[in-house]
């Protein structure tokens, strides 16, 4: 009786939890995909950490790098001053991304991001003769790829991966025009368990729900300023809006909730939520707002699809098109009137349209992510 061995993967990353409080968005996420992709290959992980070492605590086999006591996404090399630091961090991720491939046993390295995980994942694949592929977010393609040194870069390294992703159907086109080589579409996703405790409304009153980061970027600005153009008899169809995140934009978050409650708006305010805390609130909204700027596809949209909650978006990224047959309502500009008239729209009686739901819920699997990396791997390798 023979055994077939299984593949080991190496993901490399810049995003992973190092607690469950759900600032982590990002970090979430990576770490639903590594617990999926172990159904499907052995699996260790490279992920930043406060120390450099072995993590004994890790459910999966996982190797830290000092990442400098802060999120990465907070270094930029446009600053001269955070130079020293990235290099630092960047000397131990590529000291441990080694050490997890030191028995010889890792077969493929699956990079999240291009940039530095990618970058690293070309110097180890040279040197130990295995295969890479790179996995490309929006700070990728639309921040990195705009300086020169980073965008020669980008593409050497996506040109010499075995595959290449993005996140976003738009990103993917970008990171072509940068690199040359085509980039498919895994988009990013969480596990949750979708149960909702009421089902979504199809009449007012309606429950509405801000996930995420209150930066510029996300618009929670202009969320607020959408929301002090609605009427009474707006407000009146509302059951409550319900703003759960932290950043920058703290300050302004919570002055002008106060004001609305002030004025007797159901309006209220929490932290970030960890999983189970974002899953009761997913389960008990009946809409999600995405005023974002700019974006991509955001995790949330993913996460709303999970619950079955019909979403009011701003018209950038991806989302257009996602909603192009359904499922929510769309902004015709990104601005506070536009949003806040997509709004109004989301305020009439309707129900969600369950086929297209199906669609978009397939679409962003991230069982399906999984898959389809494995058969990209093992197509690869037999060519």
């Amino acid at each position: 009786m023979t055994s077939t061995r299984r593949t080991t993967v190496l993901v490399v990353t810049t995003s992973y939890p190092l607690s469950a409080d759900g600032s982590e968005a990002a970090g979430a996420f990576v770490s639903d995909f590594v617990t999926e992709l172990r159904e499907l290959a052995d699996v260790r992980v490279v992920a930043p950490g406060i120390t450099e070492g072995a993590d004994s605590g890790a459910a999966v086999a996982t190797w830290r790098f000092s990442a400098g006591g802060q999120p990465l996404s907070l270094l930029s090399p446009l600053k001269p001053w955070h130079w020293l630091l990235i290099l630092r961090v960047l000397a131990s991720m590529r000291r441990q991304v080694f050490a997890a491939a030191e028995d010889g046993a890792v077969s493929h390295v699956h990079a999240l991001w291009v940039l530095p995980s990618g970058w690293i994942a070309r110097d180890l694949a040279r040197a130990n003769g295995i295969s890479y592929s790179v996995w490309a977010l929006g700070s990728d393609v639309w921040s990195l790829g705009k300086i020169p040194v980073m965008r020669g870069l980008l593409a050497r390294v996506s040109r010499d991966s075995k595959m290449a992703y993005a996140d976003g159907i738009r990103l993917a086109n970008d990171a072509k025009d940068i690199s040359g080589r085509t980039f498919g579409f895994m988009p990013s996703s969480r596990l949750l368990d979708g149960q909702r405790a009421r089902p979504v409304e199809v009449c007012p009153p309606y429950r509405f729900l801000y996930l995420g980061r209150w930066h510029r970027n996300k618009g929670v600005d202009l969320l607020f300023d959408a929301l002090s153009l609605l009427d009474e008899e707006d407000w009146a169809r509302i059951g409550e809006i319900h703003i759960a995140g932290g950043g920058p934009l703290d300050n302004l978050v919570h002055e002008r909730a106060r004001n609305l409650v002030r004025d007797g708006r159901p309006v209220r305010v929490s932290g970030f939520l960890g999983r189970q805390q974002a899953e009761v609130a997913l389960a008990n909204a009946d809409r999600l707002l995405l005023p974002s700027r700019v974006e991509s596809i955001p995790v949330v949209f993913s996460d709303a699809l999970a619950f079955g909650l019909p979403v009011v978006s701003m018209p950038v990224g991806d989302l257009p098109h996602l909603l192009a047959k359904g499922g929510g309502w769309l902004a015709d500009s990104v601005t506070a009137s536009g949003f806040c008239a997509a709004l109004r729209c989301a305020l009439e009686p309707s129900a969600v349209d369950a086929e297209v739901l199906a669609e978009l819920i397939d679409r962003f699997d991230i069982r399906r992510a999984c898959r389809q990396l494995m058969v990209d791997l093992d197509g690869a390798t037999r060519c």
